[in-house]
């Protein structure tokens, strides 16, 4: 079995991480936890998300955050969920963009508003318009796994979507397990798929959530597969506003701590990002979700 030599940790605690808490952090902490998090080593940190306050109050300061953050935050992506969105961040120089889909019907009317083929018709002009403004742009596809009110999702039908909207111009596909249903067997034959369909394993990524204790298991299985990047939040925070059932996103700190003991290289401090998660647990007013930083955190 050959694991590859290095893989590329996109953190997405700042956004993903944050979304979900009730309590509303300061503009001045979210800014320093990204700055914190690029200080550790990590190569992406995504910032914030464009969507409307009403629908996540913990992101209304997106353009406060990017403000604050000026030169550190250029290259840091943010999720822009239509045309609106991205006029938000283009006027603030923003280099990197995320559009959201959803593999299921039911979550993309619950998400988006939209029917699952009419999301696409909303993130074509988006995607369009980022590529001609030179932009980079990254492609979630959520429910990759399981959906809450749907089941089982047929791989199939993940491949499907992933793929039209990848084909829009993305230059890497995000996919989610949003609910942490997933298990190690389901990760190999969804990385198969989409190989099979035509996608190189560069062009993907894999984003795990915790529910059933299996993140980790899951990105193993990813990296037997021969997955690169995975997607993982600071101190295992995070959740889903629209899919109650979804709880934290795998911890960057267990990671990093799996990567290290496989001699997998990721660039990544552990102690810097240990103490930045229990910074933020302290914010938070509540332990960390990740082992790791239970166990590192004086």
């Amino acid at each position: 079995m050959r694991l590859p030599e290095r893989v590329t940790i996109y953190e997405v605690g700042p956004r993903d991480g944050l979304q979900n808490e009730q309590s509303v952090l300061p503009t001045r902490h979210k800014a320093e936890f990204v700055r914190r998090l690029l200080a550790a080593g990590l190569p992406v940190v995504e910032a914030t998300s464009f969507v409307h306050p009403r629908w996540v109050p913990q992101l209304a300061d997106a353009e406060l955050l990017m403000k604050e953050l000026g030169e550190a935050g250029e290259d840091c992506p943010v999720l822009v969920p239509n045309e609106r969105g991205l006029d938000r961040a283009l006027e603030l120089g923003v280099r990197h963009i995320a559009i959201f889909g959803s593999a299921t019907e039911t979550f993309a009317q619950k998400n988006l508003n939209r029917s699952l083929d009419e999301q696409f018709a909303m993130f074509e002009p988006t995607v369009r318009r980022a590529r001609d403004a030179g932009l980079d742009v990254r492609a979630y596809v959520s429910m990759c796994f399981g959906d809450p009110w749907e089941g089982d999702v047929p791989v199939d039908q993940v491949v499907t979507v992933g793929k039209r909207l990848f084909d829009l111009g993305a230059s890497q596909l995000s996919l989610g397990d949003t609910i942490g249903v997933g298990t190690a067997n389901q990760v190999t034959a969804l990385v198969e798929a989409f190989v099979a369909a035509g996608m190189s394993l560069d062009q993907l990524a894999l984003h795990f959530h915790d529910t059933y204790g299996q993140a980790l298991a899951n990105a193993y299985a990813g990296l037997q597969a021969g997955i690169t990047t995975f997607d993982a939040s600071a101190g295992g925070l995070g959740g889903c506003p629209y899919a109650k059932s979804a709880t934290g996103n795998l911890a960057t700190e267990d990671l990093v701590w799996l990567l290290t003991g496989l001699g997998i290289e990721h660039g990544v401090d552990l102690d810097a990002l240990v103490a930045t998660s229990a910074w933020m647990a302290g914010l938070l007013g509540r332990p960390s979700p990740s082992a790791v930083v239970r166990a590192l955190a004086n």
